[in-house]
């Protein structure tokens, strides 16, 4: 079975970068699509973005399209989310998330949650 285990939030600026990561470990990784979800306080959680198991094929939300990359390396069982022009509106808890499908969008998808790094962005 694989576990996710995300690094990489913390207090950063408006304007700033910063770079997610998502370890894989226990299992096949090249067998899920990988997804960023993220829930903001009192909000539900959401999509931001997802990419095949190749890492052909990415896709994003609205509001991150343009300033966040997401990428894997499976040689090292690892995908990142790099946020860039980040906006105090991007504060949250940020999800790594696995599925045996092609791209992972829908939470209903979802087969695999890490527990979350927090991402707050101070204006």
């Amino acid at each position: 079975q694989v576990q996710l285990v995300e690094s990489g939030g913390g207090l950063v600026q408006a304007g700033n970068s910063l770079r997610l990561s998502c370890a894989a470990s226990g299992g096949t990784f090249t067998n899920y699509a990988m997804g960023w979800f993220r829930q903001a306080p009192g909000k539900e959680r959401e999509f931001v973005a997802t990419i095949t198991w190749m890492g052909t094929s990415t896709l994003y939300t609205d509001s991150a399209k343009g300033r966040f990359t997401i990428s894997r390396d499976n040689a090292k069982n690892a995908v990142y989310l790099q946020m860039n022009s980040l906006k105090p509106e991007d504060t949250a808890v940020y999800y790594c998330a696995a599925g045996r499908t092609y791209q992972l969008v829908r939470e209903s998808g979802v087969e695999l949650w890490g527990k979350g790094t927090l991402v707050t962005v101070s204006s």
